[in-house]
């Protein structure tokens, strides 16, 4: 395949979404010659177009609906409906938004934005639907997509969270198969839309990643939302009846059965590969994922791999970031250490909200920790009650004033918390010394300082 002088370049990155998208402007920054290849009409990849901000706009609206039908708790008379063509054209408006500082900045880093679908030959060549890229470097960022059940397909009433960004209207019911946090989410999101909403989960609790008394604190929290939970349930059938879905599962030993407008399926989300043509280049697959090494590198020399499509912990937009950052700086010949995935936070955006860092109180105790565990209900601070929400802030610590192992945290707001706890976590602080800092009154983040108070042994408004 003939190549031009103008097709060749340093770094090829295959895929626009956060991973790429950072890894390129990065190597950019760091005075590489770069092209992304990506096959959709704009960058951005499933964060920007089908994930993170569509839905975080869904959930703002939602919000708002929330608050509007609870406004006479706070004095205020108000009433009001959603209107979903309004909510789509909020959500369309964001993702525009974003869309286009995102071409505006790979346009000012002078990356080059190759357009069609990517397969890897041999020797650093990258075909892009007949035109050859001689590339020094080859970074896989092709991300996932929604996984289903064996033998289902997505029809009028079959859907997953794809589908439900744009879906026609608001549904009246919902069953939601899955409670990781794409279901958790949509949950909370069609139940403050008024719909009657099932979640049903296969493994033994909702949210089963989090610390068991997280999965607790939500569970209690979507029974008071009037939201069914089954865990430990498995689906037996899934029938779309043209005007509406049957969902029949089993749990606790009894066969039960929901009808619905939708049943959306949040089982997960598998990796893109197909016709990248990895066989070609000797790159090896882990349980259907590019494997790499704690560099991030493939099996294959010169080509790496990031984001969702690879076999790494976590699949979550900010460690698409992290990675993409530590590839570029790794070719650019720059020392990068591993990622310790344990000290990256972990955040559903339901209502209420969980957000986690560090391991869990279960995962402490195989460890080998001993251990020293701390509960502060949100009820027992003034910002809290003036929103009308509670929740749970739980600290894990090494025993004897060790140093903090995990914070977990269902509440209000406790997505934009984490951060300081991750700090905690990451920079392995002993709870005396979290407790010493100043937190301002009256705010939420007074719930993460009275936890740490009363784990150092001298709790100020809890027993």
């Amino acid at each position: 395949m003939a190549v031009r002088m103008s097709d060749a370049y340093d770094v090829v990155v295959i895929g626009s979404g956060t991973g790429g998208y950072s890894c390129a402007l990065r190597a950019a920054q760091l005075g590489k010659r770069v092209a992304i290849v990506e096959r959709d009409e704009r960058l951005g990849g499933t964060c920007l177009l089908r994930g993170c901000i569509p839905t975080k706009a869904l959930l703002q609206s939602a919000a708002v609906m929330d608050t509007v039908n609870r406004s006479e708790e706070w004095g205020i008379k108000a009433s009001g409906e959603p209107d979903w063509t309004q909510v789509q054209a909020f959500e369309t408006k964001i993702v525009d938004k974003l869309v286009s500082g995102l071409t505006g900045l790979v346009k000012a880093r002078t990356i080059d934005v190759i357009r069609g679908s990517a397969a890897l030959l041999r020797d650093g060549m990258v075909d892009v639907e007949g035109r050859g890229l001689d590339a020094q470097e080859v970074v896989i960022a092709t991300g996932s997509k929604p996984r289903l059940l064996p033998g289902l397909e997505v029809s009028k009433r079959v859907i997953t969270s794809d589908e439900a960004l744009w879906y026609p209207e608001i549904p009246t019911s919902a069953v939601i198969i899955g409670a990781g946090a794409i279901g958790l989410e949509f949950a909370s999101f069609y139940r403050s839309m008024g719909a009657d909403v099932t979640v049903v989960e296969a493994l033994p609790r909702i949210a089963p990643l989090e610390d068991e008394d997280l999965s607790k604190e939500i569970a209690r929290a979507f029974r008071k939302r009037g939201i069914a939970a089954h865990a430990g349930a498995s689906v037996t059938g899934v029938n779309d009846a043209g005007d509406h879905v049957e969902v029949s599962f089993e749990a606790g030993g009894k066969a039960q059965a929901v009808t619905a407008d939708v049943c959306l399926v949040a089982v997960g989300r598998g990796p893109v590969t197909e016709g990248l043509g990895l066989d070609e280049t000797g790159v090896e697959l882990d349980r259907g994922f590019v494997k790499v090494d704690g560099q991030l590198q493939t099996t294959a020399p010169h080509i790496w791999a990031l984001g969702d499509v690879a076999a790494t912990p976590l699949q979550l937009a900010h460690v698409s970031f992290t990675e993409g950052y530590a590839v570029a700086e790794r070719i650019a010949g720059l020392p990068v250490p591993e990622i310790d995935y344990t000290q990256i936070p972990r955040v559903t955006y339901c209502s209420p909200e969980i957000a986690s860092v560090g391991i869990t109180e279960a995962q402490a105790v195989e460890g080998g920790h001993d251990v020293e565990v701390e509960r502060f209900n949100f009820q027992g601070i003034g910002k809290a009650n003036i929103l009308g929400e509670g929740g749970l802030v739980k600290i894990v610590a090494a025993k004897d004033g060790g140093p903090v192992l995990g914070v977990h945290m269902v509440g209000p707001h406790v997505t934009d918390l984490v951060s300081e706890m991750m700090l905690a976590v990451a920079w392995e602080a002993v709870p005396a010394e979290v407790a010493a800092l100043i937190h301002p009154h009256p705010t939420l983040s007074e719930g993460v300082g009275e936890a740490f108070l009363a784990l150092a042994g001298k709790p100020l408004h809890g027993a």
